[in-house]
């Protein structure tokens, strides 16, 4: 007899570790990118872009640091926010 064993939300996003599965993929190929601008033209410039895409997009409870970036912008900055003095 075969047992298959499901997660509790098949609507979820796949995860790997602390990313989704789409940004791992284009974190694991800029970071190989990367290694190679670094050894052969001795540029860090795409080394620190990607630790910081990297950074950005660590994912936790469904939320990504730069959502919460772009929340707090738009909440801040962007929209106008009323308030009722009495």
């Amino acid at each position: 007899m075969t047992q298959y064993l499901y997660p509790q939300n098949l609507r979820a996003t796949a995860n790997l570790w602390l990313w989704s599965l789409k940004d791992f993929c284009i974190l694991g190929i800029a970071a190989l990118l990367s290694i190679i601008i670094l050894v052969q033209a001795r540029i860090v410039i795409p080394v620190a872009v990607t630790l910081c895409y990297g950074f950005l997009t660590i994912r936790m409870d469904e939320t990504t640091v730069l959502d919460f970036i772009k929340y707090a912008v738009r909440y801040f900055i962007i929209t106008q926010q009323e308030f009722y003095w009495r």
